[in-house]
């Protein structure tokens, strides 16, 4: 399948099932994104946001329905091959960064390059680069404990963006960051996605933040809709 979308979900479904209780959370969902093409999506608390953005990852499994990654079915890849791709063509950002406290800034943007089978020169110049381009040049031997609140989701971006992924899948990350820093961190995640053309799918409740995005989407009672600009 390859007709010119990075990440593609179709029919997609989820369902809880515990002690007998099926909770449905969505079901037929489809949903595509562009090269370069940025993407907000909103929704109430427990609408399933973030239960999306992880199917579209790679790091949940869909009750049914399929998700394609440059236009590989993701359900029909080995673990290996999926985490392959994953990191070949996916970032990810949280709301916490999820940096490992015993590595460097500089280690931990390296590790997805060395994951890739890159060599250290070569993953050292890299995460190096990126570092400096969101103002982390002056940190590279910092641990995460030694780093700012904002600094610390500076560097999970660069770690996200460092392998010049296809799309990068954003869930509230600056939401825990006050608002200025907020707004510092994605001015710099924006100007990097668009410099690499890599598209980005955000999940935010911060509609000031999704105005600044080519579309804004809605999951809403387990569907998505585009929103007009003048609605969001």
């Amino acid at each position: 399948m390859n007709d010119g979308s990075v990440l593609r979900a179709e029919k997609l479904g989820k369902t809880y099932s515990e002690g007998g209780l099926h909770t449905p959370v969505f079901d037929g969902l489809d949903f595509a994104v562009r090269g370069g093409e940025t993407v907000a999506i909103l929704g109430a608390s427990g609408a399933g946001k973030s239960t999306l953005l992880h199917l579209l990852g790679g790091l949940d499994t869909p009750t049914s329905g399929e998700v394609f990654v440059l236009g590989e079915r993701m359900g029909a890849l080995s673990d290996a091959a999926r985490g392959a791709l994953r990191n070949r063509a996916l970032g990810f950002v949280y709301q916490f960064h999820h940096l490992l406290p015993e590595f460097t800034a500089l280690e931990n943007v390296m590790l997805p390059v060395l994951l890739g089978g890159s060599g250290v020169p070569d993953a050292t110049a890299r995460a190096k680069s990126l570092l400096e381009s969101v103002g982390l040049g002056h940190r590279l031997q910092h641990k995460p404990g030694e780093l700012s609140g904002g600094e610390r989701q500076r560097a999970a971006v660069a770690r996200a963006l460092v392998n010049k992924p296809a799309c990068v899948l954003g869930d509230e990350p600056t939401g825990n960051l006050d608002e200025k820093t907020a707004a510092h961190v994605f001015g710099q995640m924006l100007e990097l996605n668009r410099a690499q053309g890599t598209s980005l799918v955000l999940v935010t409740h911060d509609r000031s933040l999704a105005r600044r995005l080519d579309r804004v989407l809605e999951l809403h009672e387990g569907r998505l809709r585009e929103l007009a600009p003048s609605a969001v």
